[in-house]
């Protein structure tokens, strides 16, 4: 658990949607950022778990799933497979969010209403655990 960011505003980052249109990250309540990409085995472990905390705190909490790097189709073709409910998939085909956060992934970001970040995680995590849950319950 990382708060040294406190306060942070998210980077900018050239964000589309997996239909490659452009996109931003959500506002108007909390958000929660995930950095993520197809190839990473600790990211791919966590997404059933965080569509499922997205969906017990959908009304309250945006979740967004952010890949870095990979392109439309990998990224579709991957989802076909593992749909998510509740979680918006984009795309930062540059990696900018990841390369200006010196992030590894995955990582998971909190951001409050008004866009500033509360917390980060790096790593894999159980997003339905009681701890996790209470974490994302930090906004208030």
């Amino acid at each position: 658990m990382d708060r040294s960011h406190k306060g942070d505003a998210p980077p900018a980052a050239t964000l589309t949607g997996l239909d490659g249109k452009p996109a931003t990250l959500p506002t108007g309540k909390p958000l929660l950022v995930n950095l993520w990409a197809t190839w990473c085995a600790p990211c791919l472990a966590e997404l059933p778990a965080l569509d499922r905390a997205a969906g017990l705190r959908a009304d309250r909490l945006t979740v967004v799933a952010v890949d870095q790097g990979d392109d439309a189709a990998k990224v579709q073709a991957f989802l076909k497979g593992k749909p998510l409910a509740h979680v918006r998939p984009l795309l930062d085909r540059e990696m900018t969010a990841s390369l200006k956060l010196a992030a590894n992934l995955p990582t998971t970001i909190l951001y409050d209403a008004t866009g500033k970040e509360i917390w980060r995680v790096t790593g894999g995590r159980d997003w339905t655990s009681a701890e996790s849950l209470k974490l994302l319950d930090e906004d208030r």
